[in-house]
């Protein structure tokens, strides 16, 4: 064979790889409103920059007619590119080959270049569409899992981690998307669920339609297992693009910074921002967006546990984790389900050395039966947990309520809370008002002709003496007070000041956080 016609062979396998399982089953895929794995890579990546690897691979099974199938890439498309000029890897699942079904040499595939990752230190993004594994294959598929879930697992905290699940994902195969940093879900076309409709429908008898059980609004508003719901793919992979412009490429360096030429903002209004009554609600989002850089603000969990809000931003080109009481959503009280969000998201930016801003407005946990049966106390010890062991760069601004154990839990100068600030309409007490004054003073109040009157006096006396920032700041608990026309000038400040910042945590293999 000549040079001419070895290279001629190499174009066309190259050729034949590149049409997957064909151009009958292509259309096949796009007529299901999806794009192909080769096609979701040219959007995810900078043009031209994806260098692929192991194209020709192929199973090696010789069982139930597997032979007459053996179709280069092996139905996974992996490889390294760029996003922004940095470097990420990336594996991308091919359901136009059987079914993007995983099985041996497709596993090998997935582990090698997430083996890579690690080595060099650069995030992994999973492009997910599978219909499960290749039952012909037997455990040789479910050995396949195990071990891509053991590498999601060492990665964990060493590299990011993100999954896009753009179509179904089932059975075991969701554990890998589960372990990794965030999922991002497009509305329509993407499930994930354990057990499908039909066995549910046999076993307890519900009947339930795929998107209900395991859609991308399911997921991204009651179970929180998905952190971002996409319109569609397009958005899906342009959102993970601008996730990875907040995220350094492994634990060793940190987050990238940019110039920031937006012009400064006039923040004069901030100060009559808080409502004179107590109890009325405002909109925490609106005081994210006047603080930090315009048009920053990348939100996580949008629509789960909508109390507390937590997200990326930046502050002068610096990025942020952001964690906030929502006011303007049950009080903005803490509950399980938040305690949970905001947990994840702090435990994530400690991994990945980005500073933490704490906006509080919280005026407890959320009371009631159910919030203890189903265990408030454990998971609201994880955001408390979270938060003592960060020791990245943190800073929180007491906006107005922090009330009970929920001031302790987030970020407090007693939890190694770096900087601590407060407006003057501040509250820091145990409780509020009411609740205070019908304990200390009930005798008083159960003795008296006009009860009612009482109360009111002793509400307001306890109104003057403690719902206020002073008493805190005498102490050091507050290190200023400050207008609230001041906040973006003064976290510009603080966070270069401790930017460096170092806190040691006790040497042990892993802490035990009540999971």
């Amino acid at each position: 064979m000549t040079n001419k016609e070895r290279l001629e062979e190499l174009r066309a396998r190259r050729s034949e790889a590149m049409l997957g399982g064909g151009e009958k089953n292509i259309e096949s895929q796009h007529k299901r409103g999806k794009l192909t794995a080769r096609e979701r890579i040219d959007l995810l990546l900078d043009k031209g920059s994806f260098e692929e690897m192991d194209i020709f691979v192929r199973h090696q099974s010789k069982d139930f007619g597997l032979e007459n199938q053996r179709f280069y890439t092996d139905g996974v498309v992996t490889g390294t590119g760029k996003i922004n000029g940095r470097s990420v890897a990336v594996f991308s699942q091919d359901f136009t080959i059987l079914g993007g079904s995983l099985a041996e040499y497709y596993a090998k595939k997935i582990v090698k270049i997430m083996d890579l990752a690690m080595k060099i230190g650069i995030p992994v993004i999973g492009i997910n569409d599978s219909g499960g594994a290749r039952i012909q294959e037997g455990v040789l598929s479910l050995a396949g899992y195990a071990d891509i879930f053991l590498r999601n697992t060492l990665a964990s905290g060493v590299v990011p981690q993100i999954s896009a699940v753009v179509g179904p994902c089932a059975g075991g195969a969701v554990y890998s998307p589960a372990i990794t940093d965030f999922i991002f879900m497009v509305d329509k076309i993407s499930h994930m669920f354990i057990t499908g409709p039909n066995v549910i429908k046999a076993v307890t008898n519900e009947d339930v339609t795929f998107d209900e059980l395991g859609g991308a609004n399911t997921h991204g508003a009651k179970s929180g297992v998905s952190h971002f719901t996409c319109e569609n793919e397009v958005d899906c992979f342009q959102r993970i693009r601008t996730l990875m412009s907040y995220l350094p490429s492994n634990n060793m360096e940190l987050p990238p910074e940019y110039d920031y030429d937006g012009q400064e903002k006039n923040l004069e209004d901030l100060n009559e921002y808080v409502p004179d009554n107590p109890n009325k609600p405002y909109d925490m989002h609106e005081l994210i967006d006047r603080i930090i850089d315009e048009g920053s603000f990348l939100e996580v969990h949008k629509d789960y546990a909508e109390n507390i809000i937590v997200g990326f931003g930046r502050i002068n080109g610096r990025p942020i984790g952001i964690v906030a009481n929502q006011p303007f959503v049950l009080a903005g009280v803490l509950c399980l389900n938040s305690s949970i969000k905001g947990a994840r998201f702090v435990r994530f930016c400690d991994a990945f050395n980005i500073p933490l801003l704490v906006l509080e407005d919280v005026p407890g946990f959320l009371p009631g039966t159910d919030q203890e049966w189903r265990g408030v106390i454990r998971h609201g010890a994880k955001l408390l947990y979270a938060f003592c062991e960060a020791t990245v760069p943190k800073i929180t601004v007491i906006i107005r309520k922090a009330y009970g154990g929920a001031y302790d839990v987030m970020n407090s100068k007693h939890v190694r809370g770096d900087v601590n600030l407060a407006w003057p309409s501040a509250q820091i007490a145990v409780m509020g008002a009411k609740g205070a004054a019908e304990i200390i003073f009930r005798k008083q109040i159960a003795a008296a002709e006009d009860k009612q009157k009482i109360l009111d006096e002793k509400i307001n006396e306890f109104n003057e003496k403690f719902l206020n920032p002073y008493i805190a700041a005498e102490r050091g608990f507050i290190d200023d007070i400050i207008e609230p026309k001041d906040t973006r000038k003064k976290l510009i400040y603080y966070f270069d000041l401790i930017g460096n910042k170092v806190d040691v945590n006790p040497r042990r293999k892993h802490g035990n956080i009540p999971l």
